[in-house]
Protein backbone atom coordinates (compact mmCIF):
# COMPACT_ATOMS: atom_id res chain seq x y z
CA UNK A 1 0.00 0.00 0.00
CA UNK A 2 1.26 3.38 -1.23
CA UNK A 3 0.27 6.03 1.29
CA UNK A 4 1.02 9.81 0.02
CA UNK A 5 -0.95 12.45 1.53
CA UNK A 6 -1.94 15.90 1.03
CA UNK A 7 -2.87 18.43 3.78
CA UNK A 8 -6.67 19.46 3.85
CA UNK A 9 -9.07 21.18 6.68
CA UNK A 10 -9.81 19.56 9.66
CA UNK A 11 -11.00 16.29 10.02
CA UNK A 12 -13.22 13.90 12.42
CA UNK A 13 -13.05 10.12 13.19
CA UNK A 14 -14.49 7.47 15.75
CA UNK A 15 -11.98 5.18 17.04
CA UNK A 16 -13.21 1.27 17.30
CA UNK A 17 -13.22 -0.50 20.88
CA UNK A 18 -10.92 -0.57 22.61
CA UNK A 19 -9.10 -4.50 22.46
CA UNK A 20 -7.60 -4.36 26.16
CA UNK A 21 -11.35 -3.52 27.38
CA UNK A 22 -13.09 -5.65 24.64
CA UNK A 23 -10.93 -9.09 25.71
CA UNK A 24 -11.39 -7.95 29.12
CA UNK A 25 -15.15 -8.03 29.38
CA UNK A 26 -15.64 -10.60 27.04
CA UNK A 27 -14.12 -13.50 29.47
CA UNK A 28 -15.73 -11.44 32.60
CA UNK A 29 -19.06 -11.84 30.71
CA UNK A 30 -18.74 -15.37 30.22
CA UNK A 31 -17.81 -16.08 33.65
CA UNK A 32 -20.85 -14.56 35.11
CA UNK A 33 -24.02 -15.53 36.18
CA UNK A 34 -26.26 -13.00 34.53
CA UNK A 35 -26.57 -11.97 30.95
CA UNK A 36 -24.32 -8.92 29.61
CA UNK A 37 -25.05 -6.36 26.64
CA UNK A 38 -21.70 -5.44 25.46
CA UNK A 39 -21.80 -2.62 22.97
CA UNK A 40 -18.91 -0.64 20.69
CA UNK A 41 -17.18 -4.11 21.10
CA UNK A 42 -14.00 -4.42 19.02
CA UNK A 43 -14.57 -6.06 15.77
CA UNK A 44 -11.16 -7.58 15.05
CA UNK A 45 -8.31 -10.69 14.70
CA UNK A 46 -7.72 -10.13 18.49
CA UNK A 47 -11.44 -10.68 19.22
CA UNK A 48 -12.41 -13.08 17.36
CA UNK A 49 -9.76 -15.42 19.08
CA UNK A 50 -11.47 -14.92 21.87
CA UNK A 51 -14.67 -15.31 20.95
CA UNK A 52 -13.79 -18.10 19.07
CA UNK A 53 -12.71 -19.55 22.42
CA UNK A 54 -15.64 -18.57 24.36
CA UNK A 55 -17.97 -20.42 21.57
CA UNK A 56 -15.88 -23.79 21.93
CA UNK A 57 -16.58 -23.14 25.68
CA UNK A 58 -19.88 -23.69 25.28
CA UNK A 59 -20.78 -20.10 26.43
CA UNK A 60 -23.61 -18.78 24.50
CA UNK A 61 -23.79 -15.73 22.94
CA UNK A 62 -25.82 -13.26 20.28
CA UNK A 63 -24.42 -11.32 17.70
CA UNK A 64 -25.24 -8.47 15.99
CA UNK A 65 -22.66 -5.94 14.05
CA UNK A 66 -20.57 -4.50 16.72
CA UNK A 67 -23.20 -5.09 19.98
CA UNK A 68 -23.07 -8.70 21.72
CA UNK A 69 -24.87 -10.53 24.47
CA UNK A 70 -23.41 -12.78 26.51
CA UNK A 71 -25.27 -14.93 28.53
CA UNK A 72 -23.04 -16.17 31.01
CA UNK A 73 -21.55 -19.29 31.95
CA UNK A 74 -22.00 -19.20 35.79
CA UNK A 75 -18.50 -20.10 35.90
CA UNK A 76 -18.58 -23.51 34.12
CA UNK A 77 -17.27 -24.36 30.89
CA UNK A 78 -17.14 -27.56 28.52
CA UNK A 79 -13.75 -29.05 27.98
CA UNK A 80 -12.60 -28.73 24.06
CA UNK A 81 -9.76 -30.41 22.84
CA UNK A 82 -7.64 -27.84 21.90
CA UNK A 83 -8.29 -23.91 21.81
CA UNK A 84 -6.55 -21.90 18.74
CA UNK A 85 -5.83 -18.07 19.92
CA UNK A 86 -3.84 -16.85 17.33
CA UNK A 87 -1.41 -14.07 18.43
CA UNK A 88 -3.96 -12.66 20.69
CA UNK A 89 -2.02 -12.15 24.07
CA UNK A 90 -4.86 -10.39 25.59
CA UNK A 91 -6.74 -13.54 24.86
CA UNK A 92 -4.08 -16.14 25.96
CA UNK A 93 -2.88 -15.07 29.44
CA UNK A 94 -6.29 -14.53 30.78
CA UNK A 95 -7.67 -17.73 29.09
CA UNK A 96 -4.51 -19.84 30.74
CA UNK A 97 -5.36 -18.63 34.38
CA UNK A 98 -8.95 -18.82 34.01
CA UNK A 99 -8.96 -22.66 32.67
CA UNK A 100 -5.83 -23.60 35.20
CA UNK A 101 -8.03 -22.42 38.17
CA UNK A 102 -11.69 -24.05 37.07
CA UNK A 103 -9.57 -26.98 35.98
CA UNK A 104 -10.48 -27.07 32.29
CA UNK A 105 -8.68 -29.76 30.80
CA UNK A 106 -7.45 -28.72 26.68
CA UNK A 107 -4.70 -27.86 25.16
CA UNK A 108 -4.04 -23.67 24.21
CA UNK A 109 -2.35 -23.16 21.09
CA UNK A 110 -1.77 -20.09 18.28
CA UNK A 111 0.72 -19.44 15.61
CA UNK A 112 4.54 -19.80 15.27
CA UNK A 113 5.23 -15.64 16.91
CA UNK A 114 3.07 -17.08 19.78
CA UNK A 115 4.98 -19.67 20.68
CA UNK A 116 8.28 -17.40 20.74
CA UNK A 117 6.36 -15.05 23.72
CA UNK A 118 7.23 -16.10 27.05
CA UNK A 119 4.54 -17.39 29.55
CA UNK A 120 6.73 -18.68 31.96
CA UNK A 121 6.46 -16.09 34.71
CA UNK A 122 2.20 -16.81 34.70
CA UNK A 123 2.77 -20.72 34.63
CA UNK A 124 5.04 -20.47 37.50
CA UNK A 125 2.58 -18.39 39.67
CA UNK A 126 -0.73 -20.94 38.46
CA UNK A 127 1.43 -23.74 39.54
CA UNK A 128 2.49 -22.27 43.22
CA UNK A 129 -1.40 -22.65 44.57
CA UNK A 130 -1.97 -25.99 42.28
CA UNK A 131 -2.59 -25.27 38.70
CA UNK A 132 -1.61 -28.59 36.34
CA UNK A 133 -0.11 -26.88 33.02
CA UNK A 134 2.10 -28.35 31.16
CA UNK A 135 4.69 -27.08 28.03
CA UNK A 136 3.92 -29.20 25.30
CA UNK A 137 7.17 -27.24 23.02
CA UNK A 138 9.65 -25.44 24.81
CA UNK A 139 9.48 -24.96 28.66
CA UNK A 140 8.58 -21.62 29.31
CA UNK A 141 6.45 -21.05 25.81
CA UNK A 142 3.59 -21.97 24.57
CA UNK A 143 1.41 -24.05 23.52
CA UNK A 144 0.21 -25.01 26.91
CA UNK A 145 -2.01 -28.73 27.95
CA UNK A 146 -4.00 -27.33 31.28
CA UNK A 147 -5.06 -30.52 33.30
CA UNK A 148 -6.98 -30.79 36.71
CA UNK A 149 -6.65 -28.02 39.70
CA UNK A 150 -5.81 -29.00 43.01
CA UNK A 151 -5.95 -26.37 45.45
CA UNK A 152 -2.94 -27.05 47.80
CA UNK A 153 -3.96 -24.72 50.02
CA UNK A 154 -0.84 -21.77 49.37
CA UNK A 155 -3.04 -18.39 49.43
CA UNK A 156 0.07 -16.14 48.67
CA UNK A 157 0.94 -16.18 44.56
CA UNK A 158 3.97 -14.51 43.66
CA UNK A 159 4.25 -13.35 39.47
CA UNK A 160 7.01 -11.16 38.22
CA UNK A 161 5.73 -7.93 36.98
CA UNK A 162 9.02 -7.13 35.04
CA UNK A 163 8.10 -8.75 31.59
CA UNK A 164 4.24 -8.17 30.80
CA UNK A 165 1.54 -6.80 33.10
CA UNK A 166 -0.86 -9.58 31.33
CA UNK A 167 0.40 -12.43 33.51
CA UNK A 168 -0.78 -9.89 36.84
CA UNK A 169 -3.95 -9.32 35.15
CA UNK A 170 -4.68 -12.83 34.18
CA UNK A 171 -4.55 -13.84 38.10
CA UNK A 172 -6.63 -10.93 39.16
CA UNK A 173 -9.55 -12.41 36.98
CA UNK A 174 -8.93 -15.91 37.65
CA UNK A 175 -7.95 -16.03 41.06
CA UNK A 176 -11.85 -14.77 42.57
CA UNK A 177 -13.14 -17.90 40.70
CA UNK A 178 -11.80 -19.85 43.73
CA UNK A 179 -13.65 -18.08 46.21
CA UNK A 180 -10.99 -17.95 48.54
CA UNK A 181 -8.68 -15.34 49.76
CA UNK A 182 -5.50 -14.43 48.28
CA UNK A 183 -2.64 -11.88 47.97
CA UNK A 184 -0.24 -11.39 45.07
CA UNK A 185 2.70 -10.38 45.70
CA UNK A 186 4.84 -8.72 42.55
CA UNK A 187 8.42 -9.40 42.32
CA UNK A 188 10.52 -6.67 40.79
CA UNK A 189 9.41 -4.03 39.20
CA UNK A 190 5.61 -3.43 37.95
CA UNK A 191 5.73 -2.37 34.27
CA UNK A 192 2.36 -0.97 32.72
CA UNK A 193 0.01 0.19 35.33
CA UNK A 194 -2.55 1.61 33.46
CA UNK A 195 -3.49 -1.73 32.02
CA UNK A 196 -3.50 -3.09 35.61
CA UNK A 197 -6.00 -0.31 36.48
CA UNK A 198 -8.22 -1.38 33.60
CA UNK A 199 -8.27 -4.80 35.15
CA UNK A 200 -9.45 -3.62 38.52
CA UNK A 201 -11.65 -1.08 37.15
CA UNK A 202 -13.32 -3.74 34.91
CA UNK A 203 -13.41 -6.33 37.97
CA UNK A 204 -15.02 -3.84 40.06
CA UNK A 205 -17.82 -3.00 37.30
CA UNK A 206 -18.42 -7.32 37.69
CA UNK A 207 -19.18 -6.89 41.22
CA UNK A 208 -15.23 -7.39 42.33
CA UNK A 209 -13.27 -5.86 44.87
CA UNK A 210 -9.54 -5.85 44.82
CA UNK A 211 -7.29 -4.06 47.27
CA UNK A 212 -4.06 -2.49 45.18
CA UNK A 213 -1.21 -2.04 48.05
CA UNK A 214 0.98 0.37 45.88
CA UNK A 215 1.08 -2.05 43.13
CA UNK A 216 3.65 -4.20 44.41
CA UNK A 217 0.57 -6.27 46.47
CA UNK A 218 -2.92 -7.18 45.31
CA UNK A 219 -5.63 -8.74 48.46
CA UNK A 220 -8.52 -10.51 47.79
CA UNK A 221 -10.45 -10.05 50.18
CA UNK A 222 -12.12 -12.79 52.24
CA UNK A 223 -16.05 -13.31 51.23
CA UNK A 224 -19.10 -15.21 52.83
CA UNK A 225 -19.16 -17.19 49.71
CA UNK A 226 -20.67 -20.44 51.46
CA UNK A 227 -21.90 -23.67 49.61
CA UNK A 228 -22.58 -21.34 46.60
CA UNK A 229 -21.83 -22.61 43.08
CA UNK A 230 -22.25 -19.67 41.65
CA UNK A 231 -19.54 -17.60 39.94
CA UNK A 232 -18.72 -14.99 41.98
CA UNK A 233 -19.16 -12.44 38.96
CA UNK A 234 -22.27 -9.83 38.09
CA UNK A 235 -22.42 -8.84 34.66
CA UNK A 236 -23.70 -5.11 34.23
CA UNK A 237 -26.93 -5.49 32.47
CA UNK A 238 -25.34 -3.42 29.69
CA UNK A 239 -21.73 -1.71 29.02
CA UNK A 240 -20.04 -0.08 26.35
CA UNK A 241 -16.77 -0.15 25.84
CA UNK A 242 -14.50 2.93 25.02
CA UNK A 243 -12.50 3.22 22.01
CA UNK A 244 -8.96 2.12 21.94
CA UNK A 245 -6.99 4.94 23.18
CA UNK A 246 -4.03 3.28 21.31
CA UNK A 247 -5.19 3.37 18.27
CA UNK A 248 -6.04 7.21 19.05
CA UNK A 249 -2.19 8.00 18.88
CA UNK A 250 -1.95 7.64 15.71
CA UNK A 251 -4.47 10.55 15.43
CA UNK A 252 -3.38 11.98 17.72
CA UNK A 253 -0.38 12.78 15.79
CA UNK A 254 -1.70 13.13 12.98
CA UNK A 255 -2.91 16.32 14.17
CA UNK A 256 0.56 17.91 15.19
CA UNK A 257 2.69 16.24 12.08
CA UNK A 258 0.14 16.95 9.61
CA UNK A 259 -0.99 20.67 10.32
CA UNK A 260 -4.48 19.87 10.34
CA UNK A 261 -6.47 19.56 13.60
CA UNK A 262 -8.20 15.65 14.54
CA UNK A 263 -11.47 15.15 16.29
CA UNK A 264 -11.24 11.83 17.73
CA UNK A 265 -14.39 10.57 18.89
CA UNK A 266 -14.86 7.47 21.68
CA UNK A 267 -12.32 8.77 24.44
CA UNK A 268 -11.99 11.51 26.91
CA UNK A 269 -10.37 12.63 29.85
CA UNK A 270 -12.35 10.03 32.12
CA UNK A 271 -11.29 7.56 29.89
CA UNK A 272 -9.97 4.03 32.03
CA UNK A 273 -7.02 3.44 29.49
CA UNK A 274 -3.35 4.78 30.66
CA UNK A 275 -2.64 5.88 26.94
CA UNK A 276 -4.68 8.56 26.89
CA UNK A 277 -1.84 9.93 28.79
CA UNK A 278 -0.15 9.94 24.97
CA UNK A 279 -1.87 12.95 24.95
CA UNK A 280 -0.13 15.11 27.83
CA UNK A 281 2.85 14.19 26.29
CA UNK A 282 2.02 15.87 23.18
CA UNK A 283 0.67 19.18 24.88
CA UNK A 284 4.32 19.19 26.50
CA UNK A 285 5.63 19.19 23.24
CA UNK A 286 3.43 22.00 21.87
CA UNK A 287 0.15 20.37 20.73
CA UNK A 288 -3.14 21.92 21.55
CA UNK A 289 -4.93 18.91 22.99
CA UNK A 290 -8.85 19.65 23.80
CA UNK A 291 -10.46 17.54 25.69
CA UNK A 292 -14.71 17.40 25.72
CA UNK A 293 -17.16 14.81 26.37
CA UNK A 294 -16.59 11.96 24.50
CA UNK A 295 -13.80 13.39 22.25
CA UNK A 296 -10.23 14.75 22.39
CA UNK A 297 -9.07 17.40 19.47
CA UNK A 298 -5.66 17.99 18.93
CA UNK A 299 -4.07 20.20 16.55
CA UNK A 300 -0.21 22.31 16.36
CA UNK A 301 0.15 26.26 16.62
CA UNK A 302 1.50 27.41 13.71
CA UNK A 303 4.78 27.02 12.41
CA UNK A 304 5.44 24.60 15.96
CA UNK A 305 8.80 23.43 15.58
CA UNK A 306 8.83 20.06 17.60
CA UNK A 307 12.06 19.47 19.55
CA UNK A 308 13.96 16.25 20.38
CA UNK A 309 12.79 14.65 23.95
CA UNK A 310 13.06 11.44 26.27
CA UNK A 311 10.64 9.67 27.47
CA UNK A 312 9.76 7.02 30.01
CA UNK A 313 7.45 5.23 28.32
CA UNK A 314 6.45 2.22 31.25
CA UNK A 315 3.54 3.41 31.12
CA UNK A 316 2.07 3.53 27.77
CA UNK A 317 3.69 0.56 25.60
CA UNK A 318 1.82 0.92 23.16
CA UNK A 319 1.26 4.52 22.15
CA UNK A 320 4.82 4.88 22.80
CA UNK A 321 5.55 3.26 19.59
CA UNK A 322 3.96 6.37 17.84
CA UNK A 323 6.72 8.15 19.10
CA UNK A 324 9.12 6.97 17.10
CA UNK A 325 7.73 8.21 14.08
CA UNK A 326 7.14 11.80 15.37
CA UNK A 327 11.08 11.67 16.11
CA UNK A 328 11.35 11.96 12.48
CA UNK A 329 10.37 15.43 12.59
CA UNK A 330 11.87 16.63 15.67
CA UNK A 331 14.76 18.48 16.03
CA UNK A 332 17.81 16.06 17.46
CA UNK A 333 18.17 13.27 19.24
CA UNK A 334 14.99 11.81 20.53
CA UNK A 335 14.50 9.12 23.30
CA UNK A 336 12.09 6.39 24.26
CA UNK A 337 13.16 4.60 27.48
CA UNK A 338 11.73 1.60 29.86
CA UNK A 339 10.39 -0.30 26.74
CA UNK A 340 11.71 -3.90 27.41
CA UNK A 341 8.06 -5.06 26.46
CA UNK A 342 8.39 -4.26 22.79
CA UNK A 343 10.75 -7.32 22.82
CA UNK A 344 7.58 -9.66 23.53
CA UNK A 345 5.03 -8.13 21.61
CA UNK A 346 3.76 -9.25 18.26
CA UNK A 347 7.41 -8.84 17.29
CA UNK A 348 10.51 -7.41 18.53
CA UNK A 349 9.31 -3.90 18.31
CA UNK A 350 12.58 -2.58 19.36
CA UNK A 351 14.59 -4.12 16.68
CA UNK A 352 11.64 -4.07 14.17
CA UNK A 353 11.41 0.08 14.47
CA UNK A 354 14.83 0.35 14.54
CA UNK A 355 15.02 -1.36 10.93
CA UNK A 356 12.05 0.37 9.17
CA UNK A 357 13.29 3.89 10.95
CA UNK A 358 16.99 3.26 9.35
CA UNK A 359 15.69 2.93 6.11
CA UNK A 360 13.86 6.25 5.87
CA UNK A 361 17.67 7.36 6.79
CA UNK A 362 17.14 7.65 10.30
CA UNK A 363 20.24 7.42 12.52
CA UNK A 364 18.92 4.47 15.39
CA UNK A 365 20.59 3.20 18.28
CA UNK A 366 19.01 0.75 20.50
CA UNK A 367 19.55 -0.78 24.19
CA UNK A 368 17.30 -3.99 25.57
CA UNK A 369 14.63 -1.32 26.87
CA UNK A 370 14.96 1.89 24.80
CA UNK A 371 15.49 3.10 21.87
CA UNK A 372 17.17 6.81 20.16
CA UNK A 373 16.23 8.35 17.17
CA UNK A 374 18.20 11.12 15.17
CA UNK A 375 16.31 12.30 12.05
CA UNK A 376 18.06 12.88 8.52
CA UNK A 377 18.18 15.91 7.06
CA UNK A 378 15.70 14.70 4.04
CA UNK A 379 13.88 11.60 4.83
CA UNK A 380 14.10 9.15 2.13
CA UNK A 381 10.97 8.38 -0.14
CA UNK A 382 9.42 5.95 -1.43
CA UNK A 383 10.45 3.51 1.22
CA UNK A 384 9.24 0.02 1.72
CA UNK A 385 7.83 -0.45 5.04
CA UNK A 386 7.45 -4.16 6.34
CA UNK A 387 5.50 -4.47 9.20
CA UNK A 388 6.35 -8.16 10.76
CA UNK A 389 2.90 -8.68 11.21
CA UNK A 390 2.60 -6.63 13.85
CA UNK A 391 -0.52 -3.96 13.32
CA UNK A 392 1.07 -1.62 15.54
CA UNK A 393 4.27 -0.87 13.40
CA UNK A 394 2.11 -0.41 9.89
CA UNK A 395 0.11 1.90 11.99
CA UNK A 396 2.85 3.69 13.35
CA UNK A 397 4.64 4.24 9.93
CA UNK A 398 1.60 5.26 7.67
CA UNK A 399 2.37 8.82 9.24
CA UNK A 400 5.64 9.37 7.54
CA UNK A 401 3.19 9.90 4.56
CA UNK A 402 2.37 13.14 6.78
CA UNK A 403 5.79 14.52 6.76
CA UNK A 404 5.92 15.15 2.65
CA UNK A 405 7.68 11.46 1.92
CA UNK A 406 5.60 8.70 0.18
CA UNK A 407 5.91 5.67 1.87
CA UNK A 408 4.77 2.18 1.08
CA UNK A 409 3.04 -0.42 3.57
CA UNK A 410 4.04 -4.06 2.69
CA UNK A 411 0.81 -6.56 4.47
CA UNK A 412 -1.23 -3.54 5.35
CA UNK A 413 -3.86 -6.52 6.50
CA UNK A 414 -1.90 -7.07 9.73
CA UNK A 415 -3.83 -4.02 10.82
CA UNK A 416 -7.15 -6.19 11.05
CA UNK A 417 -5.80 -7.09 14.80
CA UNK A 418 -7.18 -4.18 16.26
CA UNK A 419 -8.35 -1.80 13.45
CA UNK A 420 -9.45 -3.59 10.56
CA UNK A 421 -10.07 0.05 8.94
CA UNK A 422 -7.36 1.98 9.87
CA UNK A 423 -6.46 2.78 6.53
CA UNK A 424 -9.77 3.19 4.99
CA UNK A 425 -9.79 6.29 8.00
CA UNK A 426 -6.66 7.03 7.69
CA UNK A 427 -6.78 8.26 4.14
CA UNK A 428 -10.50 9.38 4.29
CA UNK A 429 -9.52 11.60 7.22
CA UNK A 430 -6.72 13.00 5.03
CA UNK A 431 -8.56 13.60 1.68
CA UNK A 432 -11.46 15.73 3.09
Amino acid sequence: MLLSISHTQASEITLPGSKSISNRVLLLAALSKNSCHIKRLLKSDDTERMLDALTALGVSMQKANDELIIHGANGVFRQPETLFLGNAGTAFRPLTAVLAVLGVECELTGVARMYERPVADLVIALRQIGADIRYLHNDGFPPLKIGKFADNGCRTVQVSGSVSSQFLSALLMALPLTKKAYEIQVLGDLISKPYIDITLNLLQRFGVEIENQDYQAFRLPETAFGDSQNSIYTAPNELLVEGDASGASYFMAAGILGKNPIKINGIDKNSIQGDIAFANHLEQMGANVEWGEGFITVSAPHNLQLQAFDIDANHIPDAAMTFAVIALAAQGRSAIRNIASWRVKETDRIAAMACELRKLGAKVETTNDAIFITPPEKLNENVAIDTYDDHRIAMCFSLVSLLGVPVVINNPECVNKTFPTYFEVFQGIMKK
